[in-house]
């Protein structure tokens, strides 16, 4: 997923193969959203009275931020390589390798390091939790790499938001409280669809924003397929939705207090009509920022509330027992 930024910035004074062209490369502004589901999962697992191996909690993190960077290099080297940069009308941060900054062979290196050290990571866990954590982070890992690899890259297909919703939410969520507790349930599920669809916002922003350009080299995303209204519209549910979903997680915990992020309902409603009314190009760049900064919010208050509440629930229910 590209992110904002400004290209000024971005451009001066990047040199090959510095460290500001790994960061390029690298896109640190998406990394919260990795960081949300695995803290969101950990808290839920603290919410139930589960023990939680915070050696084990570092290594899933460590692993998660992991598949984002590999993610994001992913991203680079093959939209590099596929010519994505050849009409010249982006509008998010350049590419490293497309500017030259980082050489082609450098970044797939790294990705392999970057796989080879979440592998390792993953057989740690599998040691912790058994076989099952090889099929999540197996999955995981390919998806990673399919989103602009292969023959046929997620990223030049229409399901590029379903994909993040999954993995980001569905996947990460529930795995984490699972690795973690050796359980899940339905507020998990619950919390893993408001994050992912979240995230799938961001991606839906970014698509919306590169618009022309992506149907310019052949990448027929949701919104270079369906339109600027339609990919509008799903900016605007996937930002929305998780809002929704909030009553639903109260009564599943048994608890007013994850109604908390609905704090947020505000934000998240300016940046829908910031982004109906906003003129195409990088008017977007800060706004896909904003989105970002309101999934790790949303995340990091749902967190703080299941967390607080859970001993207050099982103080109640010992004292009416």
């Amino acid at each position: 997923m590209a992110t904002a930024g400004s290209d000024t910035e971005a451009q001066a004074g990047v040199r090959r193969g510095s460290w500001q062209a790994w960061r390029v490369a690298v896109r640190p502004q998406s990394l919260p959203l990795a960081v949300s589901p695995v803290l969101l999962g950990a808290s839920l697992g603290v919410a139930r009275g589960a023990h939680i191996d915070w050696l084990a909690a570092g290594l899933v993190l460590a692993a998660a931020l992991l598949m984002q960077l590999i993610t994001n290099l992913q991203n680079d080297v093959g939209y590099t390589v596929r010519g994505g940069e050849r009409s010249g009308t982006r509008t998010g941060l350049p590419r490293a390798t497309a500017q030259g900054w980082l050489g082609v062979g450098q970044v797939r290196v790294a990705i392999v390091l970057a796989a080879l050290l979440a592998t390792a990571l993953g057989l740690a866990l599998v040691a912790w939790r058994g076989w099952p954590v090889l099929a999540i982070g197996s999955v995981s890992l390919l998806a990673a790499l399919a989103y602009m690899g292969g023959p046929r890259p997620i990223a030049y297909t229409p399901f590029g938001e379903l994909t993040v919703f999954i993995f980001f939410g569905l996947v990460a969520v529930p795995g984490t409280d699972w690795v973690l507790t050796g359980s899940t349930g339905a507020p998990s599920l619950l919390a893993a669809a408001a994050l992912g669809s979240l995230a799938a916002a961001a991606l839906a922003l970014n698509n919306h924003r590169d618009i022309d350009h992506d149907r310019l080299v052949g990448r027929r995303t949701f919104a270079a397929r369906f339109g600027a209204q339609a990919s509008l519209r799903l900016y605007g549910l996937l930002l929305l939705a998780p809002f929704a979903l909030l009553p639903w997680l109260a009564l599943q915990l048994h608890t007013a207090a994850v109604l908390l992020p609905l704090a947020l309902l505000p934000t998240a409603l300016r940046l829908v009509r910031a982004a109906q009314h906003s003129p195409p190009g990088t008017a977007f760049n800060a706004l896909l920022l904003r989105t970002f900064g309101l999934a790790l919010w949303f995340a990091s208050l749902l967190s703080a509330a299941a967390v607080l509440a859970g001993p207050v629930a099982r103080l109640v229910a010992t004292t009416l027992a």
